[in-house]
């Protein structure tokens, strides 16, 4: 069965670490972007129904109920096994969540990023702690357990005892999931550009090092499996039987059907993905398929997760060198025909998944 995602793209404000193609855009766009995403779903020839789908961007979750359960109505598989939408702290109501689990949602991911004040508002977040703690609360009363918590490993200010502050709320909450990133700087975010150019603004010269981000992510990793949240991906830690059914599709290479802006799909053969931007997206022809590289998707996506990869006697012949390096290195480990990242190669994951983007 075939997992769907649709992306919203809009929010009410740009957060700075964002690199994302989502932002604050007019109304007059948002509409014509409504009425281009339900065609394309009513385009759409469903050979096999889904059972996960999961709405991101942007911010799906300030979509008007009505508008939200009329997008999801389009999608066909209802009871989904897993349907998400991802959440902006802040802005729930009882009304807003049951109206969700009457479309059909049963999972909320929460984009809390940090419950330290002083960081939420050089990020340009708006939440707080307390907020994200009544909100947890209100899903629950309201039928969904199913919560995940987002953090970020290097946020402008960070320290130590504030990474600890955010751990203690994962702690005190009781999410079943927790993903947790490393911010990387790059020139798509306006704070990770900022960084580039050696400037001050959002905070910029006070991002920690990226030693001290990954030392932030290791203790988070060390902390949540003490709760039994064990990390199943190198971003995703879950409680058992709680993992993202959705998200899985993606690292096990199995289908996935994306609509709106940005959205990739994937059938099991081919690859292909929709115009980044949203108005450009409104005018889009359909996208043109490319064939998946299999046996470097396969690793580059397989060894995300905890469990590796299998190896066989073909993989050896091609890529015995790169696996034996690695291995010596100790960036990868094995266990019976599986290879997967270690702790150290987790830090390194980059260096090693270029190896087989270049296959």
């Amino acid at each position: 069965m075939c997992g769907v995602y649709i992306s919203w793209p809009f929010c009410s404000q740009k957060c700075t670490f964002c690199n994302f193609a989502s932002g604050v855009r007019p109304a007059d766009l948002e509409a014509r972007y409504r009425t281009a995403l339900l065609a394309e779903l009513s385009r759409n020839e469903w050979h096999e129904l889904p059972d996960t789908l999961y709405l991101g961007g942007g911010t799906p979750s300030l979509m008007p109920p009505a508008e939200l359960a009329t997008l999801m109505a389009a999608v066909p598989g209802r009871p989904w096994r897993e349907a998400t939408i991802e959440c902006a702290p802040g802005g729930l109501t009882d009304a807003k969540v049951q109206a969700w689990r009457d479309a059909g949602i049963n999972r909320v991911s929460l984009g809390v990023q940090s419950f330290v004040d002083l960081e939420l508002r050089r990020t340009g977040r708006r939440h707080n702690a307390a907020m994200v703690e009544r909100e947890t609360q209100m899903l629950r009363r309201n039928g969904v357990d199913n919560i995940n918590v987002d953090l970020i490993a290097g946020l402008p200010g960070q320290t130590r005892e504030s990474w600890e502050q955010s751990l203690a709320w994962v702690e005190r909450l009781d999410p079943p999931h927790v993903s947790v990133y490393m911010f990387e700087v790059d020139a798509d975010s306006r704070l990770g550009n900022e960084i580039l150019l050696g400037g001050t603004r959002y905070g910029a010269g006070d991002v920690p090092s990226e030693e001290l981000t990954a030392e932030l992510y290791e203790r988070a990793s060390a902390k949540l499996e003490k709760l039994g949240i064990a990390r199943y991906e190198i971003s995703n830690f879950a409680k058992p039987g709680w993992e993202s059914a959705h998200n899985l599709k993606y690292w096990r290479r199995e289908p996935y059907l994306g609509f709106g802006a940005d959205a990739h799909s994937f059938d099991g053969a081919s690859r292909w993905q929709n115009a980044e931007d949203a108005a450009d997206y409104i005018e889009q022809q359909q996208p043109e398929k490319y064939p998946s590289r299999d046996t470097e998707e396969r690793f580059f996506l397989g060894l995300r997760l905890a469990d590796g990869v299998a190896v066989d006697t073909a993989d050896w012949q091609r890529k015995g060198d790169t696996f034996e390096r690695f291995l010596a290195d100790g960036l990868l480990q094995q266990s019976g025909d599986r290879l997967s990242l270690t702790p150290r190669g987790i830090l390194y994951s980059n260096e090693v998944f270029q190896e087989f983007l270049e296959s």
